[in-house]
């Protein structure tokens, strides 16, 4: 059956244009040269030993596991899950051949496998979560098996949906039972808790603050900076829903008319450009187009033109921004969306 591995593509999503661009999965390790030729195990390690003197065994065996996966154990016809640092989006695609040295790239993306990309922008908020949390773990490369995932990562890109798991029961013939199965690489991995907790928080955003809803969310935001805030009936807001001023009567500028689109579906190019004439036609100065569920190429190119004049929150701003402000918030919305903040220690990300 087919299978599902996460390959990440930088620790800060250094190598996700790249690609996404030139259809690759690409892994870092710049120290090491053309893999091709490591037909065992043991040559693998033969070659990390030499690249990093200085690293201990428990590091070098958990390298190895995930540069084998990366040379060997990937077939053509697998999926590639990327899950993005630069949106709150996941891309996934198809692995078309075997892996290649690449010296015309970056040192830090030379180590590819060729893969044709089938969604680029799947927002996070169209995954169920135990989907998410396994997208989470730091590993650079890992198979994701957990919950029939490769199933419901195949739906993804074909329906644009998660069907969730049904239990052990529902499984496909062929598959291999959770209770049977050797713990996967995304269980035994440290996980980014720090994404999974923003994965949770936007669920429940979602559930309490949908349509409508997230206006108010929106307007509460902006109230807590102390700015004066006018939001619109639920109905036709002639591509209005929230406006945002400074000053006691809120005509100091600057002055932000405000778009909420709380569809997890991406955003077209038309509702930037209508947000553009509705800028225009209430003389104020800014436009905020908030999009939680991210926005289509042409969207995010048409806003990236309009650098001065119009901004754009996706889910992961909406919650920096909510927390930022967050003890200011009025106490019913609190109820709604009850947070705290916890410290924890930051583990190290097994990536390179």
């Amino acid at each position: 059956m087919k299978r599902a591995w996460l390959v990440r593509a930088g620790r800060h999503g250094e190598r996700e244009t790249l690609a996404l661009e030139q259809g690759l999965a690409v892994v870092g390790w710049p120290e090491l040269w053309d893999l091709s030729g490591h037909a065992t195990r043991a040559s693998l390690m033969d070659a990390l030993r030499q690249a990093f003197p200085d690293d201990g065994t428990k590091r070098l065996l958990n390298w190895q596991a995930q540069l084998w996966a990366f040379l060997h154990t990937i077939s053509e016809g697998d999926l590639a899950v990327l899950p993005l640092k630069t949106s709150p989006a996941v891309a996934i695609g198809q692995v078309t051949g075997p892996y290649t040295y690449r010296p015309d790239l970056p040192p830090d993306a030379r180590h590819t496998r060729p893969v044709k990309w089938l969604a680029t922008d799947l927002p996070r908020t169209k995954f169920a979560q135990d989907l998410l949390y396994s997208l989470g773990a730091f590993l650079t490369v890992c198979e994701v098996k957990r919950h029939d995932a490769a199933r419901r990562l195949d739906s993804l890109v074909q329906a644009g949906r998660d069907p969730g798991w049904a239990g052990p029961g529902a499984l496909l013939a062929g598959a291999v039972r959770e209770s049977d199965a050797t713990p996967s690489d995304e269980e035994t991995s440290a996980v980014d808790i720090e994404r999974y907790a923003a994965d949770q928080i936007s669920a429940r955003i979602a559930e309490r603050f949908a349509g409508h809803g997230l206006a108010r969310l929106v307007e509460a935001i902006f109230a807590a900076r102390g700015m004066t805030t006018w939001r619109s009936p639920e109905g036709p807001d002639g591509g209005v829903d929230v406006l945002v001023g400074s000053g006691p009567l809120g005509m100091d500028s600057p002055r932000i008319c405000v778009q909420v689109k709380a569809a997890s579906a991406a955003v077209e190019v038309g509702v930037v450009r209508e947000l553009q004439g509705v800028v225009g036609r209430l003389k104020a100065d800014q436009g905020l187009l908030v999009a939680w569920g991210g926005l289509t190429h042409a969207a995010d190119r048409e806003i990236r033109q309009q650098f001065f004049h119009a901004r754009v929150w996706k889910a992961d701003d909406v919650i920096r921004e909510l927390t930022a402000v967050y003890s200011k918030l009025p106490g019913d919305i609190q109820a709604e969306l009850p947070l705290k903040r916890v410290w924890t220690l930051a583990e190290g990300e097994e990536t390179a």
